[in-house]
């Protein structure tokens, strides 16, 4: 059983290199390796209700990642098809390593917002939304990942 809480802390280090690394689904590792040391213990220091706080926790880090481009380009009133764009080229940019996973919501909002109203300036305007919106989701990544870390550590030792 030893061998499984190795595992586990992997499971976590990984799971916390992958919130700043994008090739890595982070909070998924990191919730995890703590699922598999709560059970290690049968839950009696990391209780259900810690597990189901965590587990929402990571959810809320996986929708942000998804939905963090495409609410960029709603904050500077691009379209429809921009927000669809950023969506879109979140999901293609995942097979294109870490660069793919930056600028394919960048690429594909400019390319939504081009295709719609035709005017280029708006269409960086767009893309730069979707980016920064991108560096707000990596921010806030890092503050659930502490978050998951604190009520991890609080349930397991106090």
């Amino acid at each position: 059983m030893e061998w499984l809480w190795i595992v586990a802390i992997l499971l976590m280090l990984i799971g916390i290199a992958g919130v700043v690394l994008p090739v890595l689904p982070g909070t998924p590792l990191l919730f995890a390796g703590m699922l598999l040391g709560a059970w290690l213990d049968d839950f009696s220091k990391v209780g259900v209700i810690a597990v189901v706080v965590l587990g929402v926790l990571a959810l809320l880090a996986w929708a942000i990642d998804f939905l963090a481009g495409i609410l960029g380009t709603k904050l500077v009133g691009a379209s429809g098809y921009a927000m669809a764009g950023a969506g879109i080229g979140g999901v293609v940019g995942l097979f294109g390593g870490i660069p793919g996973l930056i600028l394919g919501p960048v690429i594909g909002a400019a390319a939504g917002e081009l295709y719609a109203r035709k005017d280029a300036q708006q269409a960086a305007k767009a893309g730069v939304a979707a980016g920064l919106g991108f560096v707000i989701a990596m921010a806030a990544k890092l503050g659930i990942t502490v978050a998951m870390v604190g009520v991890f550590l609080f349930a397991y030792f106090v």
